[in-house]
């Protein structure tokens, strides 16, 4: 089947998706595979993602993709999944910047750095090599995964917390910046999720109870987003509540988020 192709189309119509060029990054398990998946099956031209070369390969194979394995975290690496990505596809339409790490209590130096690296920098670079292109072709979708914390906080993890609020920003400095150029951005924030980053123990029970969903679920509701340029995709709809309440209310939301961390901190003593 002939597809148009993804810059003759608005970013907004149904099946602007059909024949696209797309990247997901950290597509080895969990959101992102489910994402490439689903995005494959939309019809998109899919390259995949991710440090894991063995589950990079695996859902490259199972979804018909290229598989692309390499740190999406660095300059470097970012730059040569971009050029294989580019010399695949010819042209890339979306990025989703979707891998991320979750250290819990670790808040050593090197979590912190490799948090900022990861959760932040890769979106940094990300934007570093796609920019241009977009920017003089009027047409490119960037997609942030953040998360709820980036939005509110993780408790038990000062490193996640900080970075996904910085991963945040940066998505709205895009938008904010290159938003009438043609660049949409968009930052999906799900809340608890059925995937390796999800915290287990006490701080899983706490934080998330039993309101965690499949990477399914989230990849459906990213497609469905990309059927419009809002920019938040809240697959926990009750998170622009809290969002809400976080500012308006910020006394109150505090209280509250310590009387978690006390039922947390009685369950570990």
């Amino acid at each position: 089947m002939n597809h148009p192709p993804a810059g003759s189309l608005r970013m907004t119509d149904p099946v602007w998706l059909e024949g696209a060029g797309v990247v997901v990054t950290g597509a080895g398990s969990g959101i992102g595979r489910a994402l490439a998946r689903r995005l494959a099956a939309a019809g998109a031209r899919v390259v995949v993602n991710d440090l894991d070369a063995a589950a990079c390969e695996a859902t490259g194979q199972d979804i018909g993709a290229l598989a692309l394995p390499g740190d999406a975290a660095s300059a470097d690496g970012v730059a040569a999944l971009v050029s294989g990505a580019l010399g695949h596809l010819g042209s890339i339409d979306a990025y989703f910047a979707n891998a991320g790490i979750e250290t819990g209590a670790d808040a050593s130096p090197a979590a912190w750095e490799r948090s900022f690296a990861v959760n932040v920098m890769a979106h940094v670079h990300a934007a570093d090599q796609l920019l241009p292109d977009w920017l003089e072709r009027g047409a490119g979708r960037l997609v942030v995964t953040a998360s709820a914390a980036g939005l509110l906080t993780m408790l038990g993890s000062a490193p996640y917390s900080v970075s996904k609020h910085a991963a945040v920003a940066y998505a709205e400095w895009l938008s904010v910046t290159y938003g009438d150029r043609g660049l949409t951005v968009q930052c999906l924030c799900p809340q608890g999720v059925q995937t390796p980053l999800l915290p287990g123990g006490s701080v899983g029970e706490v934080v998330f109870g039993d309101d965690v969903l499949a990477p399914e679920q989230v990849a459906e509701d990213v497609i469905t987003a990309l059927h419009g340029e809002e920019f938040y995709i809240l697959p926990h709809p009750e998170v622009a509540t809290f969002y809400a309440t976080r500012a308006t209310q910020p006394e109150r939301w505090l209280r509250g988020m310590r009387r978690m961390q006390a039922e947390l901190d009685s369950r570990s003593g």
